[in-house]
Parts: structure tokens; sequence; C-alpha cells
């Protein structure tokens, strides 16, 4: 393809599915964690206060459920979604929730008049309780967050094979195993 060719654009928004489907994965399983291990974390003595099982509370809702689905959605749109906006989408909504997961459990001291509206760790050692601290939030946003600035990465990059026409691509992975072909029989 020579640079007088022009792509249209709309064939520019298209990107092969499995351009994020590693972050998709990712997104997902974390968001369930994220959603679910203050429901079921106390089962297995890693939780926040309330240490029940299935205890639902509007700190969870604020700072676990609502991030947790919204991580999930982005990973779904990133294993499901062709088209390069929908993934810059997908990318920015799990940054925005990994950042809450880490931002939220102290801005929520905002509207609980200094109390954490997520609780308390329960754990009983300082290990334990800074363990159920990453685990719950800090970490998760940082991870969640990182899987998103890569699915951001990976749609924002304009690669060969994205503008280059589908002849072009067969033309060239023709010509490819020839070369190597030469190139080894010459040897």
């Amino acid at each position: 393809m020579s640079a007088t060719q022009r792509v249209p654009m709309s064939d520019r928004f298209r990107v092969r599915r499995s351009r994020g489907a590693v972050s998709g994965v990712a997104l997902v399983l974390l968001g369930l964690w994220g959603a679910l291990i203050p429901f079921i974390g106390p089962i297995f003595g890693y939780a926040y206060s309330p240490a029940t099982a299935w205890t639902y509370t509007t700190g969870r809702l604020w700072l676990e459920i609502l991030p947790g689905a919204a991580t999930l959605l982005a990973g779904l749109i990133l294993l499901g979604g062709a088209n390069r906006v929908t993934g810059l989408f997908a990318g920015w909504l799990a940054a925005v929730a990994g950042a809450w997961f880490v931002v939220g459990p102290i801005l929520s001291t905002l509207w609980t008049l200094g109390l954490p509206a997520a609780g308390s760790p329960a754990g009983l050692g300082a290990l334990q309780r800074a363990i159920e601290q990453i685990g719950f939030f800090a970490g998760l946003g940082v991870v969640i967050t990182f899987f998103g600035a890569l699915a951001l990465g990976r749609m924002t990059v304009l690669g060969v094979r994205d503008v280059a026409p589908p002849a072009e691509h067969r033309r060239m992975e023709a010509v490819e195993p020839e070369r190597d072909y030469e190139a080894h029989r010459t040897e």
C-alpha cells in the first residue's frame, strides 16, 4: 500500500476481537472478585466489617459492588467488541473503576462523617488486615487500572494489519513463506 492510498476512517475503527482478549479476561475475573469478595470472603475469614457472609450495606454497594460490576462490564465489552471506540470506552471504564477502588474508601469518609463506609478490616493481626486492605481495595484497584490502561494502549495502536486492505494481507502472507523457503534453501 503506497503512502498516497487512503484507508477509509470506518476501517480504522475495526479491530480484531483478540486485541482486548487478555485485558478482557483479567477484568472479568477482577470484577467478579471485587463485587463478590465482600459477600464470600467472611466464609474464609477474609472480610471487612460486618464480617458476616452475604450481608449487604450501602458502603459495599458504592465501594465494591458498583465498581466491581463496572469492571466486569468493561471486561465483557473488551471480550466481545470489534470496534476501537467501544474498546476505548471499556478501557476508560475499567481505569475509572480501578481508581474508585483505590480512592473510594478514602473519599467515603466525606459522606459518612469521618467513618469509612467500607468498614474496617476484620483480620486479627496487622499482616492479615494489610492483606485485606490490599485485596479488597488498593491492590485490586491498581491491578484493574493497569489492565484498563493496557486495554487503552492496545486500542489506540493502529497496526499495519489494521490499515492494509485484506487483499494486501493475503499477498503479504503468500510472499513471506516463499522468502523463508528461499532463504533456508540457499544456506
